[in-house]
């Protein structure tokens, strides 16, 4: 379907566009690796308009995605929500005048990734609890299961490194924190600096989690390195940093490497275009071995131990 015909059956949805055709609107494709999100400026403002990917719905709950969406723009991190269908995850948002997307590159100031644990924590301090649980390790489960159905391949060793996991999925059962509403998905490039404060968006995985998967899951979608780490985990607890807690955050950038590359091949079997998934799903598991082999990572596991 063109995008013409795309945005005008979503127009035609939206309440605040209702009346409006394509003539009325200027559009231009953003980027995304599932869904197709376009810059909408109307004679009523300027907005994205987020389109659900394909076979999305098998593995996101839009439902959880609303409920969560809603709660982080009424608290002033997400971008202004002005609509969502709970049916399919149609969106419309308010568009964040003078905001940069974020990048590897751009989160090299260190100001920005200052701005970005503040609105993480805030987010985690809210107190408003989200509808789900992001429960990594059933996550994994669940995600073998659509595999297995689906009779796709795994990169070699994975299933042995899902048991060498088992030492972190203990130690952080051991030591568990509080849940809270968590993003579960940050991608630098669902992050928007203004400058003087950091928007999030993309809410699809949202849950109640341990506040550090969003730390550590960060750190490695912005490719940090250690002074990065250090300005996020300072920023975030306002100083000095315990041991336990960066022991938190290295085990979950583990984790979230385990856990996205399969997702990552859950889009090479859906044979999404907008990627090579398979190298991207190799990629991560290769970091994932790459950390959980390194000679301090059984000493973040000790820490976390220790509490």
């Amino acid at each position: 379907m063109e995008d013409g015909k795309i945005i005008d059956e979503a127009m035609r949805r939206i309440p605040l566009l209702a009346g409006l055709g394509v003539g009325d609107v200027t559009a231009e494709r953003l980027g995304g690796l599932t869904n197709r999100n376009y810059l909408l400026g109307t004679p009523r403002g300027k907005f994205v308009l987020r389109i659900p990917g394909e076979g999305t719905g098998e593995y996101i709950s839009r439902r959880n995605e609303a409920h969560a969406a809603r709660i982080t723009s009424d608290i002033g991190v997400n971008a202004p929500l002005i609509f969502f269908d709970e049916t399919d995850g149609v969106q419309l948002a308010g568009f964040v005048e003078g905001a940069l997307t974020m990048n590897s590159e751009r989160f090299k100031d260190l100001g920005s990734v200052r701005r970005s644990a503040a609105a993480l924590r805030k987010v985690h301090e809210s107190g408003r609890l989200f509808l789900n649980r992001f429960d990594l390790f059933l996550m994994i489960d669940e995600y073998l299961g659509i595999l297995e159905k689906k009779s796709a391949p795994l990169p070699d060793g994975y299933r042995d490194v899902k048991r060498e996991a088992e030492s972190v999925r203990r130690a952080l059962a051991m030591r568990a924190l509080p849940l809270v509403p968590c993003h579960c998905d940050p991608l630098a490039e669902n992050f928007l600096d203004t400058g003087q404060a950091v928007h999030v968006i993309d809410w699809e995985y949202a849950g109640n989690n341990d506040p550090m998967w969003d730390l550590g899951d960060v750190s490695v979608e912005a490719a940090f390195g250690p002074d990065q780490d250090d300005v996020l985990l300072e920023a975030y607890f306002g100083g000095r940093v315990h041991a336990a807690d960066r022991g938190r955050m290295v085990l979950y950038k583990a984790m979230c490497d385990l856990l996205w590359t399969l997702w990552g091949i859950i889009q090479h079997v859906n044979q999404n275009p907008a990627d090579d998934f398979w190298a991207y799903a190799v990629n991560r598991f290769e970091r994932c071995k790459k950390l959980m082999g390194s000679a301090d990572f059984g000493g973040h596991i000790q820490a976390v131990i220790d509490g």
